[in-house]
């Protein structure tokens, strides 16, 4: 019922997950899952919106340096902490970085750094400026 459901929701969303690869669905499935959980802001960048959800400098390293089955299960527990203080995150980067975060092709795995450099600059900037006002 699952995977039907997520074919439907997919398919209405005009994608086209006839033509995915195995791997493909699970990502897509954590990318909803996700996006059930805490919505969806793509006005802000995903880097400054964990930091106003204060979630931890340890959380957001690791979410950022896991890879594999350890990224899939501690991205819906931060997406979990960012739903309780309100903050949406910025599925437009998230959702590029599950897509391709373990991929063994070269390129995606460039492409992948790039997304995690992009949301941690913003993520640490945001900190260090809360921290000189105070």
């Amino acid at each position: 019922h699952q995977l039907a459901a997520l074919a439907r929701a997919l398919l209405a969303a005009g994608l086209s997950p006839e033509q995915w690869h195995a791997d493909t669905w699970p990502r897509w499935a954590l990318i909803a899952h996700g996006m059930a959980l805490a919505g969806h802001d793509g006005k802000q960048k995903l880097g400054k919106q964990l930091a106003h959800a204060g979630v931890s400098e340890s959380r957001v390293t690791k979410l950022l340096t896991s890879r594999g089955a350890a990224f899939t299960q501690l991205l819906p527990r931060v997406l979990r902490l960012m739903a309780s203080k309100g903050v949406a995150p910025n599925w437009r980067e998230l959702g590029e970085l599950v897509l391709i975060e373990s991929s063994n092709q070269r390129q995606h795995q460039v492409q992948a750094e790039e997304i995690r450099l992009h949301i941690a600059g913003p993520y640490f900037s945001t900190l260090a400026r809360a921290e000189s006002k105070s």
